[in-house]
Protein backbone atom coordinates (compact mmCIF):
# COMPACT_ATOMS: atom_id res chain seq x y z
CA UNK A 1 0.00 0.00 0.00
CA UNK A 2 1.48 3.42 -0.74
CA UNK A 3 2.01 5.66 2.07
CA UNK A 4 0.43 8.89 -0.40
CA UNK A 5 -3.36 7.81 0.41
CA UNK A 6 -5.69 10.84 1.19
CA UNK A 7 -6.63 11.83 4.45
CA UNK A 8 -10.74 11.75 5.62
CA UNK A 9 -12.51 14.59 4.79
CA UNK A 10 -13.20 17.26 7.32
CA UNK A 11 -15.69 15.99 10.29
CA UNK A 12 -14.48 12.34 9.66
CA UNK A 13 -11.78 11.87 12.57
CA UNK A 14 -11.01 13.57 15.16
CA UNK A 15 -8.91 17.57 15.23
CA UNK A 16 -6.76 19.52 16.73
CA UNK A 17 -9.43 23.07 16.26
CA UNK A 18 -7.62 26.05 14.48
CA UNK A 19 -7.94 28.07 17.39
CA UNK A 20 -6.49 25.70 19.88
CA UNK A 21 -2.83 26.89 21.35
CA UNK A 22 -1.62 23.76 19.78
CA UNK A 23 -2.28 24.60 16.21
CA UNK A 24 -1.02 28.29 16.89
CA UNK A 25 1.82 27.21 18.39
CA UNK A 26 2.91 24.97 15.96
CA UNK A 27 1.96 27.55 13.39
CA UNK A 28 4.88 29.88 14.83
CA UNK A 29 7.19 26.70 15.69
CA UNK A 30 7.76 27.76 19.44
CA UNK A 31 6.24 28.05 23.11
CA UNK A 32 5.34 28.62 25.44
CA UNK A 33 3.07 25.52 25.79
CA UNK A 34 1.80 23.68 28.52
CA UNK A 35 -0.66 20.76 29.24
CA UNK A 36 -2.80 22.08 32.16
CA UNK A 37 -4.28 19.14 33.78
CA UNK A 38 -7.98 18.93 35.80
CA UNK A 39 -6.26 18.39 39.12
CA UNK A 40 -4.23 21.56 38.40
CA UNK A 41 -0.81 20.38 37.74
CA UNK A 42 0.81 21.73 34.51
CA UNK A 43 3.17 20.05 32.26
CA UNK A 44 5.77 21.97 30.04
CA UNK A 45 5.54 20.69 26.24
CA UNK A 46 8.41 21.14 24.40
CA UNK A 47 7.07 22.83 21.43
CA UNK A 48 10.02 24.89 20.72
CA UNK A 49 12.70 20.97 20.34
CA UNK A 50 9.68 19.80 18.50
CA UNK A 51 9.68 22.34 15.82
CA UNK A 52 13.74 22.13 15.25
CA UNK A 53 15.72 19.96 14.12
CA UNK A 54 16.25 16.63 15.37
CA UNK A 55 18.71 17.30 18.18
CA UNK A 56 21.49 14.29 19.52
CA UNK A 57 18.42 12.44 21.57
CA UNK A 58 16.36 11.92 18.19
CA UNK A 59 19.39 10.68 16.27
CA UNK A 60 19.99 7.88 18.63
CA UNK A 61 16.39 6.56 17.71
CA UNK A 62 16.63 7.32 14.50
CA UNK A 63 19.71 5.38 13.83
CA UNK A 64 17.99 2.45 15.32
CA UNK A 65 14.89 2.26 12.83
CA UNK A 66 14.85 -0.31 10.04
CA UNK A 67 12.61 -0.87 6.65
CA UNK A 68 9.04 1.38 6.63
CA UNK A 69 8.67 3.48 9.48
CA UNK A 70 5.30 4.64 11.00
CA UNK A 71 5.65 7.53 13.21
CA UNK A 72 2.45 8.15 15.63
CA UNK A 73 1.84 11.38 17.11
CA UNK A 74 4.12 13.09 14.50
CA UNK A 75 3.50 16.23 15.34
CA UNK A 76 5.82 18.91 13.60
CA UNK A 77 7.26 16.40 11.54
CA UNK A 78 10.84 16.89 12.40
CA UNK A 79 11.45 12.88 12.75
CA UNK A 80 9.65 12.08 9.38
CA UNK A 81 11.30 14.52 7.44
CA UNK A 82 14.67 12.89 8.85
CA UNK A 83 14.06 9.61 7.80
CA UNK A 84 12.92 10.32 4.55
CA UNK A 85 15.98 12.49 4.02
CA UNK A 86 17.72 8.80 4.82
CA UNK A 87 16.17 6.71 2.47
CA UNK A 88 13.12 5.13 5.03
CA UNK A 89 9.78 4.81 3.55
CA UNK A 90 8.01 7.37 6.73
CA UNK A 91 4.72 8.21 7.64
CA UNK A 92 3.54 10.79 10.08
CA UNK A 93 0.22 10.48 11.83
CA UNK A 94 -1.68 12.98 13.73
CA UNK A 95 -5.07 14.34 14.61
CA UNK A 96 -4.03 17.72 14.24
CA UNK A 97 -4.31 19.29 10.87
CA UNK A 98 -1.78 22.14 12.33
CA UNK A 99 0.97 19.48 12.85
CA UNK A 100 0.25 17.60 9.34
CA UNK A 101 0.09 20.88 7.41
CA UNK A 102 3.44 21.64 9.01
CA UNK A 103 5.30 17.75 8.44
CA UNK A 104 4.22 18.14 4.87
CA UNK A 105 5.96 21.69 4.70
CA UNK A 106 9.05 20.32 5.98
CA UNK A 107 9.09 17.90 3.12
CA UNK A 108 7.55 14.83 5.00
CA UNK A 109 4.39 12.85 4.52
CA UNK A 110 1.43 12.47 7.09
CA UNK A 111 -2.19 12.23 7.52
CA UNK A 112 -4.32 13.95 10.01
CA UNK A 113 -5.57 10.35 11.68
CA UNK A 114 -5.80 8.62 14.80
CA UNK A 115 -3.64 5.58 15.48
CA UNK A 116 -7.39 3.77 16.51
CA UNK A 117 -8.24 4.67 12.83
CA UNK A 118 -7.55 2.30 10.01
CA UNK A 119 -4.36 2.99 8.73
CA UNK A 120 -2.17 2.77 5.50
CA UNK A 121 -0.21 -0.50 5.11
CA UNK A 122 -1.62 -2.03 8.89
CA UNK A 123 0.50 -5.04 9.92
CA UNK A 124 3.29 -3.93 7.40
CA UNK A 125 5.33 -1.14 9.18
CA UNK A 126 8.72 -2.37 10.40
CA UNK A 127 9.31 0.56 12.79
CA UNK A 128 7.04 2.59 14.86
CA UNK A 129 8.17 5.75 17.25
CA UNK A 130 6.29 7.29 20.03
CA UNK A 131 8.28 9.66 20.97
CA UNK A 132 7.89 12.91 23.01
CA UNK A 133 5.33 11.05 25.22
CA UNK A 134 3.18 9.74 22.96
CA UNK A 135 2.76 6.59 24.84
CA UNK A 136 0.55 8.64 26.82
CA UNK A 137 -1.93 9.42 23.59
CA UNK A 138 -5.54 7.95 24.59
CA UNK A 139 -4.89 7.76 27.93
CA UNK A 140 -4.57 4.11 27.98
CA UNK A 141 -1.20 2.81 27.50
CA UNK A 142 -2.36 -0.87 27.45
CA UNK A 143 -5.01 -0.02 24.41
CA UNK A 144 -1.83 1.67 22.56
CA UNK A 145 0.38 -0.58 22.79
CA UNK A 146 -2.08 -3.79 21.59
CA UNK A 147 -3.16 -1.55 18.51
CA UNK A 148 0.26 -0.80 17.56
CA UNK A 149 0.36 -4.68 17.94
CA UNK A 150 -1.59 -5.19 14.81
CA UNK A 151 0.47 -2.30 12.89
CA UNK A 152 3.48 -3.09 13.07
CA UNK A 153 4.84 -5.81 11.15
CA UNK A 154 5.52 -9.66 12.66
CA UNK A 155 8.68 -9.30 14.77
CA UNK A 156 8.01 -5.12 13.70
CA UNK A 157 10.01 -2.77 16.16
CA UNK A 158 8.53 0.22 18.52
CA UNK A 159 11.06 2.69 19.82
CA UNK A 160 8.97 4.65 22.46
CA UNK A 161 10.29 7.47 24.54
CA UNK A 162 9.26 6.88 28.47
CA UNK A 163 8.44 9.49 30.80
CA UNK A 164 12.13 10.30 33.13
CA UNK A 165 10.43 9.65 36.02
CA UNK A 166 9.28 6.43 37.83
CA UNK A 167 5.31 7.83 36.95
CA UNK A 168 2.49 5.88 35.75
CA UNK A 169 -0.73 8.20 35.63
CA UNK A 170 -3.53 9.09 34.28
CA UNK A 171 -4.50 11.97 32.80
CA UNK A 172 -7.11 14.60 31.60
CA UNK A 173 -5.55 17.57 30.24
CA UNK A 174 -5.83 20.72 28.26
CA UNK A 175 -3.39 22.72 25.89
CA UNK A 176 -2.74 25.89 27.59
CA UNK A 177 -0.65 28.71 26.22
CA UNK A 178 -0.16 30.32 29.57
CA UNK A 179 -1.94 33.65 28.43
CA UNK A 180 -5.62 32.25 29.13
CA UNK A 181 -6.16 30.54 25.93
CA UNK A 182 -7.53 26.50 26.71
CA UNK A 183 -7.36 23.65 23.95
CA UNK A 184 -10.33 20.94 24.56
CA UNK A 185 -9.69 18.40 27.06
CA UNK A 186 -8.62 15.08 26.12
CA UNK A 187 -7.18 11.81 28.05
CA UNK A 188 -3.20 11.57 28.41
CA UNK A 189 -1.10 9.26 30.25
CA UNK A 190 2.61 9.66 31.75
CA UNK A 191 4.79 6.63 31.54
CA UNK A 192 8.12 5.78 33.16
CA UNK A 193 10.17 2.98 31.90
CA UNK A 194 8.92 0.56 34.88
CA UNK A 195 5.26 1.11 34.12
CA UNK A 196 6.39 0.61 30.37
CA UNK A 197 7.81 -3.03 30.77
CA UNK A 198 5.12 -3.66 32.32
CA UNK A 199 2.42 -2.74 29.91
CA UNK A 200 4.66 -4.21 27.16
CA UNK A 201 4.38 -7.73 29.04
CA UNK A 202 1.28 -7.96 28.89
CA UNK A 203 0.41 -6.73 25.60
CA UNK A 204 2.57 -8.90 23.14
CA UNK A 205 5.99 -7.31 23.18
CA UNK A 206 9.44 -7.93 24.65
CA UNK A 207 11.84 -5.86 25.67
CA UNK A 208 15.03 -4.56 23.85
CA UNK A 209 17.54 -1.71 24.46
CA UNK A 210 17.21 0.81 27.07
CA UNK A 211 19.17 4.17 26.66
CA UNK A 212 19.14 7.51 27.85
CA UNK A 213 20.81 10.76 26.51
CA UNK A 214 20.10 14.17 27.68
CA UNK A 215 17.90 13.12 30.11
CA UNK A 216 15.72 11.73 27.91
CA UNK A 217 14.59 7.61 28.37
CA UNK A 218 13.87 5.62 25.39
CA UNK A 219 13.21 2.00 25.10
CA UNK A 220 13.04 -0.94 22.24
CA UNK A 221 10.48 -3.13 22.07
CA UNK A 222 9.82 -5.90 19.46
CA UNK A 223 6.38 -7.49 18.52
CA UNK A 224 6.07 -11.69 19.35
CA UNK A 225 4.11 -12.67 16.42
CA UNK A 226 6.82 -14.63 14.18
CA UNK A 227 9.59 -13.70 12.15
CA UNK A 228 9.41 -10.34 9.91
CA UNK A 229 10.69 -8.92 7.08
CA UNK A 230 12.20 -5.92 5.74
CA UNK A 231 9.36 -5.64 2.88
CA UNK A 232 7.37 -2.66 4.58
CA UNK A 233 4.75 -0.76 2.77
CA UNK A 234 5.24 0.51 -0.99
CA UNK A 235 6.56 4.00 -1.00
CA UNK A 236 4.56 6.80 -2.35
CA UNK A 237 4.02 6.16 -6.19
CA UNK A 238 4.58 2.69 -6.58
Amino acid sequence: MSTDEQAPEPGAGPRARPEDPYARALAKGRGPLYMRCTDGGILLSEVDRWCAAPDPADLSVLRRCRGAVLDIGCGPGRLVSALRARGHVVLGIDISDAAVARTEHTGGIALCRSVFDRLPGEGLWNTALLMDGNIGIGGDPRALLARIGSVVAPDGTLLVEAAPQDVDERLNVRFDDGRGHLGSPFPWARVGLAALRREAAVTGWRTGDHWTLDDRHFLALRHRRGAGSDRGPAPAGR
